[in-house]
């Protein structure tokens, strides 16, 4: 699981391993909150070649991929907190403490949120909040994330673990409940960000009728329990069309469309990065 954390308005890109039960952050975040250098990956290289010797004996870093500007991941080099401790005493910055009190802080809160799940939930309902967003959407918000969790765990059942399998299989469900992949549906509501998600640009509506086709795929899944993906394809479309029926009835005594160009950003004015992660690939 892969997430972006804020260090005094600093994104630091993290990554969860579960195994190992800790979080691994992004090193040149990490290099660029503590030092505001414009050029982290630079410094980092900088850091590596004057210990290079100590650090081919003793590397306390990883690769992991993780997610980039233009929305693609990419391998980055990764350390966990006892990594971050190296290179905190590596770099002398006034942050250092605060940033000491930070890590502390956000494996506790981990720790929490392993034991109770619920405390995960509120902390994402406090970042809706915190954005704006009404209490009646937020709680709809909630739901659709636990429909889509379980979709995706019913898809890792049967053998699907590629993100971009988990993308093709989402377009397919989009396709049929709205007439739009998610990417088409992006630009039709005028995000051009890549760090944009989709689902925090919907309306009530939107949302239900993403759900819908979500969760009756998911049943239909479990259900006839495919073999293959091209199986899982066509139970996702069939999920979508069932989606895209209700859909077409609500627009016919609504006697509007339920799709809309409205979104977050143009209603409040405020820039959508929350980004806890891409449920359009994402597993």
């Amino acid at each position: 699981m892969s997430n972006i954390k804020l260090f005094q308005d600093k994104k630091i890109r993290s990554s969860w391993n579960e195994e190992e039960d800790q979080w691994y952050f992004s090193i040149v975040d990490v290099i660029e909150a503590l030092t505001d250098s414009p050029k982290p990956r630079q410094y980092w290289r900088k850091m590596k070649d004057r210990d290079l010797k100590e650090y081919e004996l003793y590397p306390f870093w990883v690769q992991l991929k993780l997610p980039s500007a233009d929305g693609k991941k990419y391998a980055t080099d990764c350390a966990n907190v006892k990594g971050l401790f190296r290179i905190i005493q590596s770099i002398p910055s006034p942050k250092a403490e605060p940033f000491k009190q930070w890590l502390a802080t956000v494996g506790y809160e981990r720790m929490l949120e392993i034991e109770n799940p619920e405390l995960a939930q509120e902390r994402m309902k406090e970042l809706y909040e915190q954005k704006g967003y009404p209490k009646d959407w937020i709680d709809k918000r909630l739901r659709g994330i636990a429909i889509r969790q379980n979709l995706t765990d019913e898809w890792q059942r049967r053998g699907i673990t590629e993100e971009r399998d988990f993308a093709i299989l989402t377009a397919e469900i989009s396709k049929a409940t709205f007439g739009m992949t998610p990417s088409e549906y992006k630009n039709f509501k005028g995000l051009t960000k890549k760090n944009q998600n989709l689902r925090d640009h919907m309306d009530d509506l939107e949302l239900i009728f993403t759900m819908l086709g979500e969760r009756v795929t998911t049943e239909i899944s479990q259900q006839e329990e495919p073999k293959t993906f091209t199986e899982s394809k066509k139970i996702a479309r069939r999920g979508g069309n069932v989606a895209g029926i209700a859909r077409k009835k609500t627009e016919k005594e609504l006697g509007r469309p339920v799709s809309n160009t409205s979104n977050f950003l143009t209603e409040s004015g405020n820039d959508n990065d929350l980004l806890i992660f891409d449920e359009e690939k994402q597993p």
